[in-house]
């Protein structure tokens, strides 16, 4: 048996259960044996004095791709593991557009296999709705979930087809499988690559509407309230898109949807002069759009924040912008910039956290975004308060494509904890 190590003088956070105190916490044999604020403190053991800082369950990213397999250039599952651990995020949630893709169990197992021999903190996949993600076929979603797989996407690819989305909505809804759905129809948004308006119009770039998102999105509630099915609109970034959900909601839709952090951190302003670094998709919005994400964040539509981590090579992004890959490097950068929403007023800390944790856990089945005992010691502990600037040379990423180098944020990973073990630690601010 494994000496205990001790957390003391710890800001205990748990949004699960409304804890907010200081406090210690144990750990022994990769496990939470005991926490809150008058514990008896054992004698023997590793101790470690927080001052102060939070400890909070580990974050959960239930959207990001993983380069691997078959984009091993542009991320690794070793190296987004490790840009995970330094950015507080425990367990990794991959999409299934790899090579190949995520639609036979073959390709599940090999995921887990691989993350557990290369990556610091745990990953688990989606796969795919449909097989080879062509929005035609379903895939075998049973035997995907028997496999491990934790939820059903097509990706960045909206399944197009109502009556495949029916039958998959409707096969789900018997087995208690969460369909995972990009908003945006195709066809409308087709040619487009940037959000439709003044700017796209005087920058010559072909727009996406509003439209598109809040269309895809209507089509699917309708058919989750035929079907019954769990639902999840992966990124939602307008304001009509939060009303829809809002609408779901008051209905009893079994319903959800998530919003990524650049979404409610940026607008599309940020394109500048083709900047291609802030070419994302869901594209950035107006800025009443991305108020209006706020809002929703706040009165609770959307339920779980996403880094949708998409890494990409240089030669991705150093493209005409028409031509550019969308996508942001996210996942350290993930804390920090949805850390602003408490710092401007807009959720408390415990509300943040609970869409970083204990949420997305609550959809996708998973043991672990609480502080619990007998539960795998999956922990995160940050200075909420500490001031630094974000810098793409400090990513761990393979991929840098970031709009937010040298944009001021407050809030320091101080340490990353994953069944007990510390896969990251901040040099000189634990003692």
């Amino acid at each position: 048996m494994s000496k205990p190590t001790i957390f003391t003088n710890a800001r205990l956070l748990d949004p699960a259960s409304g804890l907010d105190a200081v406090g210690s916490l144990i750990i022994e044999d990769r496990l939470i044996t005991e926490f809150g604020t008058s514990i008896a403190i054992p004698k023997k053991g590793n101790k470690i004095d927080c001052h102060g800082a939070c400890l909070a369950p580990g974050l959960i990213d239930m959207r990001a791709f993983l380069g691997e397999p078959g984009y091993e250039h542009k991320e690794t599952l070793a190296t987004a593991g490790a840009a995970a651990a330094a950015g507080g995020i425990t367990s990794l949630i991959g999409q299934p557009q790899t090579n190949p893709i995520v639609d036979e169990p073959a390709v599940v197992g090999y995921i887990a296999r691989s993350a557990r021999t290369t990556s610091k903190v745990k990953v688990y996949t989606m796969a795919a709705i449909t097989k080879g993600l062509r929005g035609q076929e379903m895939s075998e979603m049973g035997l995907l979930s028997e496999s491990g797989a934790l939820a059903f996407t097509d990706g960045d690819k909206a399944v197009a087809d109502t009556q495949v989305m029916y039958r998959a909505l409707s096969y789900a809804s018997t087995w208690n499988l969460l369909i995972v759905q990009h908003v945006e129809e195709p066809s409308l948004a087709k040619g487009g690559v940037m959000n439709s308006g003044e700017l796209a119009t005087r920058l010559g770039l072909p727009g996406i509407p509003n439209a598109a998102e809040v269309i895809m999105l209507e089509r699917d509630l309708r058919l989750a309230e035929l079907t019954g099915g769990r639902y999840h609109a992966a990124c939602i970034s307008t304001a009509s898109a939060a009303d829809a959900i809002r609408r779901a909601k008051s209905q009893g839709l079994h319903v959800s949807c998530g919003a990524a952090v650049h979404n409610f951190s940026l607008n599309e302003l940020e394109i500048g002069e083709y900047r291609t670094f802030a070419k994302t998709s869901p594209p950035l919005r107006s800025e009443d759009d991305r108020v209006a994400t706020v809002e929703a964040l706040a009165d609770g539509t959307i339920d779980v924040i996403v880094s949708d981590h998409s890494p990409q090579d240089q030669e991705s992004k150093r493209q005409p912008f028409a031509a550019a890959e969308p996508g942001i490097a996210g996942l350290q950068t993930l804390l920090p910039l949805s850390l602003e929403l408490v710092h401007r007023g807009h959720l408390s800390l415990l509300d943040l956290l609970s869409k970083l944790t204990v949420k997305p856990a609550t959809l996708l089945g998973l043991p672990s975004g609480q502080l619990k005992v007998g539960r795998k010691a999956d922990l995160v502990i940050f200075d909420p308060d500490s001031p630094w600037k974000l810098s793409e040379s400090n990513l761990v990423s393979k991929s840098k494509n970031t709009p937010f180098d040298g944009r001021p944020v407050q809030g320091k990973v101080l340490r990353t904890v994953v069944a007990g073990d510390t896969v990251f630690e901040l040099e000189q601010e634990l003692a």
